[in-house]
Order: C-alpha cells, then structure tokens, then sequence
C-alpha cells in the first residue's frame, strides 16, 4: 500500500513539474508602446502608459507584457525605437500617437504599427489607423441621414491638410452628396463662399423685389404684409436639407455663423457635423442648435473616466481610452490567432468590443461602430 502511495504521489509531482515548466515556458505576449516620453507632449504619453496600467489590471494576465518607449515626437527617435522594439522581439507595437511619427516605419520588417491617428490615407504598408476615422464617422452619419430619409445633403470641408482624408472617406462610405464644398476658413472668404452656396445675395433681392412690388400694389392689407416681410431675411429655399460640416471648435462655429447670416437655420434643415468628444461649449451656443454628430459611447466615457480618476487622482484625454481598448484586441486577437504570424492578425474579418464601441477589423483596416447625438436646447442626447 506504502509501494502504491508513492508511485502516485511520484506522478503527481512529476506531472505538477512538467506543468510548471510548461507554463513557465510559455512565451509571453509583448506588445510595444510608442508614445512620446520626452518633448512637448510628453504628458499625452504618460497618460496613456498610465491608461496601459488599466488595461493590464482588468486583462489581470501574466501573459501579457507593456514594453514602453519614446518617441519624442518625431519620425526619427520613432522608428529607432521601433528597431530597439524589434530586437527584443516585439512584433506588435500600439503607436504612435502623430501621423507625422509615421514616416518610415514600414523599414521595420515583421513589425505591425496600430497608430493612434485617425488618417487612412498614405500609410505605410505595416501601419494600421486605429483613431475615430472620417469613414467611420461617415458611416454613421450615412444611417442618420437614411433614417431620417433627408434627400439632399451637401458636404463642406475646409481647405485644410486633411481634406484628401475627407474625399477617400466619402468613398468608402458611399454615403450620397450633392455637392462637396472646399472652404476658405478665412472669415472674410468664407462668408462669401456661404453667401454664394445659399443663393443669398438672390433670396436677398426676391425679398427686396416682393417689399416693393407689394408698396406699389393696392392690396387692401398692404401694411400687414408689408410688417410680415420685414421681418424677413430672404425669400426662397436653399438646394439642401441637411449639410455635413467636417470642422471643429471655432472654425465650426464660424461656418454655422455664416449660415446664421445667409438665413439658413438648423431648425429648419439638418446641420450635421464630425465627432466633437462632447465640447461642451456647443451646448452654451443655443443659436446654433439643434446640431448633430457621430461620436464614441458616451457612458463608457465616463465610467473610464471615474475608473481613471480614481486609480491616477486625474481626468485621462481621449486618447487614453483609445489606449486603454487597443490593449484589450491586441490581447484578443493574440487569444484567437496564432500572434506568431502578426501579418494576418488584422486581415481577417472579425470585430471587438471596446469602451470606445465596436472596432470592425477587415484588410488590415480598423473602422469604429460610433453612437451619434444631438445637441439641442443646451442639452446632449443620444440618438441611437
């Protein structure tokens, strides 16, 4: 009986050991971080390492290693640390944070970028877009507009570096335009050009025309629409129901001021805009409402929010929670694919749920599934 008693405890133990140096054994799953440590933005780095440091604690895997290094900002310092990544066997690295840090990296062999940028067009072959893009945003804008069953919609885009983004974006999304406008953001100019894709300075006139035609009629209640029309700006509809206006912070609202002027109202036709990260200034601007956009999930914002503050005493920027998701599908995909083979990691179809929603990954592309909101009478509401 003693004989039998050791025989089984000798395999147990023996088994236990194998085990142990299985598991031992097991070859972790590193992923780099390109953030800039150094610099003017260095705070944005720190940020998102602490972000990480979230993401880690809920993953709550030994499997999984954060190697860190810094960009500083620039192409140059990114793609060295790219090569010290490389050489410690990375193969996957989250960054970085700038297109600007792009340039390059596709000399990085075996090595797959998922950047922080939301820009699609002119990336490196190993480089995957993983911000809020324009063809995600437009995507959602597409269902509201097919929803909505709003007919004609013109597109207005200022003449700024991220206008090609915009023009492949509208591909892509198939979403249907009438007419894409390209506009100067100088007050001056941009006023004009407003003026000239409202037909202002004609609904102007058939105002000023119909006050005088009425003055010299013998209407019996002259006076009384004579007191009407003045009350009014212009006489006849615009070409549209709803405009898209890929701007942000004052420059929108100058856009939205100059279509105030030329007596377009959003009461009456759909302003639609890009994702705002719920500015709340939009909110105090009344004048401008109702004003519709796509963004991320709101109520996992801010319960990231309360979870970052609380662990870091500090509110975390956008790109945090960004950080915070890309941890959890590179985790993901290394569960369900064999991560030894990176270049296929983002090629097949597959889709992830995050804080910032649902990440549809196809072709080595990462397009977002956005929730879209309206801001009106000064307050947020979600739409769908």
């Amino acid at each position: 009986m003693d004989k039998i008693l050791k025989i089984i405890v000798l395999v147990f133990l023996s088994l236990f050991i194998q085990l142990t140096v299985a598991f031992s054994l097991e070859e972790k799953i590193k992923i780099g971080l390109l953030v800039p440590l150094t610099g003017d933005n260095k705070e944005i780095g720190q940020q998102i390492i602490k972000s990480t440091r979230v993401a880690l604690k809920d993953i709550n895997s030994r499997n999984i290693e954060i190697i860190p290094r810094d960009t500083n900002s620039n192409s140059e310092q990114a793609i060295k640390s790219a090569i010290e990544l490389k050489n410690l066997g990375v193969k996957i690295i989250i960054g970085p944070v700038f297109y600007e840090s792009l340039n390059n990296l596709n000399e990085v062999d075996d090595v797959i970028f998922v950047s922080f940028t939301n820009k699609n067009v002119n990336l490196p072959k190993n480089v995957i877009s993983a911000g809020v893009n324009a063809t995600s945003q437009l995507n959602t804008i597409k269902k509201f507009i097919e929803k909505n069953e709003i007919k004609k919609t013109i597109f207005l885009t200022p003449k700024l570096d991220y206008e090609v983004e915009i023009k492949s974006a509208i591909k892509n999304s198939k979403i249907k335009i009438s007419k894409h406008y390209i506009y100067d953001t100088e007050p001056t100019k941009l006023t004009a050009q407003i003026e000239k894709i409202t037909n202002y300075k004609i609904r102007k006139q058939n105002l000023l025309d119909e006050i005088k035609r009425v003055e010299n009629s013998d209407l019996a209640d002259k006076d009384k629409q004579l007191e009407k029309l003045e009350k009014r700006y212009t006489i006849g509809n615009v070409k549209f129901d709803s405009v898209i206006i890929s701007d942000f912070d004052e420059s929108l609202k100058s856009v939205i001021t100059s279509l105030l002027y030329t007596d377009v109202s959003p009461k009456k036709k759909f302003f639609i805009t890009f994702n705002q990260w719920f500015d709340e200034s939009l909110l105090k601007e009344k004048t401008i409402q109702p004003i519709y956009y796509p963004s991320i999930n709101r109520k996992n914002l801010k319960n990231f929010e309360k979870k970052f503050y609380k662990e870091f005493n500090e509110m975390p920027n956008y790109l945090s929670l960004l950080s915070y998701d890309l941890i959890g599908l590179v985790y993901y995909l290394s569960l369900n694919n064999d991560f030894k083979d990176v270049e296929k990691l983002f090629k097949k179809e597959n889709s992830f749920k995050g804080k910032i929603g649902v990440f549809d990954i196809k072709n080595n592309k990462i397009n977002h599934r956005l929730n879209f909101y309206q801001v009106e009478n000064g307050n947020l509401k979600e739409i769908f």
